[in-house]
């Protein structure tokens, strides 16, 4: 027979259980037992209380029946069954002579109480009770045999017990039972995932308790954001097959022709090749976003102070205004090479137009809030919804080939952010950026 799992879940939650139900189920029945005794031994003496105030007033109303009490043949010792021992001025007259010496020691006693007696092999409970009769001092002993009380007792004591086990048992069934329902969602939630490794299924699908639901989501979660970075890998590389076949073709024309290649043809061959670069390096910085769920953190002090430390070095005729900073110690749920890519491509541009200033503003009350503003020449208003599109550039004159803002738009997508474009005449372009928290639902949106 092979042994138990004690890594296994149901083993442990059957182990724990049962064991649970064991521990209870002893500790009631010792309670029982113990508190069952004390119970007859209470109901015992509360009769021999009654009897002896019962047979004390019969000595009262009747004072010259005081031999026939103490016999075993009176009528009291014949109803009862019992024990009785009565001392009156020193005379002691008993039921039960054999008993005598045994009682004895309750005689001499000042307690007026309920005392367990044995002797000869027997088990007796006495109750005494000292009393006044015609001025004379006496004391009443009644006792009644509880050997037997205390066998019944202990048959019904492991009556209960064998009960009690039968009900352990029914337990320990009802605990499995209930452990593989509960398990089940376990063992469903592991098949599905082994279709979704063999490919028959994209995403789990359960009705799960609420404490798996969590875990579920996640992995679902998880498996989305698997699933966009591998289309966004084939759609890089769909991209690029067609981007670049045409440059490449007309490269590889020109140098395989016989014709000599001039200043005008080089500078042809070479703008190409620059277009060649311009998308490997876009579709690289694609493939790179990382997005939601990737378990990343950054720290946007450090490093938006790292990007604009690079960019002063770039643009040296240019002066970036720290206005409003998030605290050093504030970490955000982004994966910090989407953070450095997201700041970084409007920083650049902001550095390539702005004429002497440009002001950078960001904090994290509620998720990220990052504005940048140029002094630059600004953008005409009916130019500002085509910011963004690929390849829009703002001016040709300037270097770059308008894929910076594609690719800030597409990484905001991921976080479920958006960029807002606002240039009032004359005054410059202000970007604004906001990414929500990644613990809140993701609703994309742009303006």
């Amino acid at each position: 027979m092979p042994r138990p799992d004690r890594r296994s879940l149901k083993t442990r939650l059957l182990i724990w259980l049962g064991g649970g139900a064991l521990v209870v189920m002893a500790v009631t029945w010792l309670l029982h037992g113990i508190l069952l005794r004390d119970l007859a031994r209470d109901f015992l003496g509360d009769r021999l209380r009654e009897e002896a105030d019962y047979t004390l007033e019969q000595l009262r109303q009747a004072p010259d029946q005081r031999p026939p009490l103490g016999s075993s043949s009176s009528l009291t010792a014949r109803v009862f069954h019992h024990l009785y021992v009565l001392e009156l001025d020193g005379e002691i007259t008993t039921s039960h002579p054999d008993w005598l010496d045994a009682l004895a020691p309750l005689l001499a006693s000042n307690n007026r109480a309920l005392h367990d007696v044995k002797a000869r092999g027997s088990h007796l409970l006495v109750y005494r009770q000292a009393f006044t009769l015609d001025g004379h001092e006496g004391v009443l002993l009644v006792g009644e045999g509880f050997g037997r009380v205390e066998s019944g007792l202990s048959r019904l004591h492991w009556w209960i017990g064998i009960i009690a086990g039968l009900i352990l048992l029914l337990l320990i069934v009802l605990n499995l039972l209930a452990v593989r329902a509960g398990l089940r969602p376990i063992a469903q939630l592991q098949q599905q995932i082994d279709e979704l490794r063999q490919g028959r299924r994209s995403r789990l699908q359960l009705t799960v308790p609420s404490e798996l639901e969590t875990l579920v989501t996640q992995l679902n979660r998880f498996m989305d954001a698997q699933d966009g970075r591998l289309q966004r890998s084939r759609h890089a590389v769909a991209d690029l097959s067609h981007a670049l076949k045409t440059p490449l073709a007309a490269v590889m024309q020109a140098m395989r022709g016989n014709r000599p290649i001039d200043a005008s043809r080089r500078a042809k061959i070479l703008t190409r090749l620059e277009d060649i670069q311009a998308q490997l390096d876009a579709e690289l910085r694609r493939s790179r976003i990382a997005g939601t769920d990737s378990g990343q953190h950054t720290r946007p002090q450090r490093d938006l102070s790292a990007l604009l430390d690079m960019f002063r070095s770039l643009y040296p005729d240019k002066h970036f205004d720290v206005q409003a900073m998030p605290d050093a110690a504030v970490n955000l749920a982004m994966e910090r090479q989407d953070f450095m890519e997201m700041a970084g491509i409007v920083l650049d541009n902001a550095g390539k137009w702005a004429r002497h200033r440009i002001a950078v503003r960001a904090h994290l009350d509620d998720g990220l809030w990052l504005e940048i503003e140029d002094d630059g020449p600004g953008v005409p208003e009916d130019r500002l919804d085509r910011l963004g599109e690929r390849g829009q550039r703002l001016d040709q004159g300037r270097p770059g080939h308008g894929l910076g803002l594609s690719i800030l738009i597409q990484l905001l997508d991921h976080y479920g952010g958006r960029v807002d474009f606002h240039s009032p005449p004359g005054e410059g372009l202000r970007v604004t950026i906001r990414v929500p928290p990644q613990d809140a639902p993701i609703q994309p949106g742009f303006s």
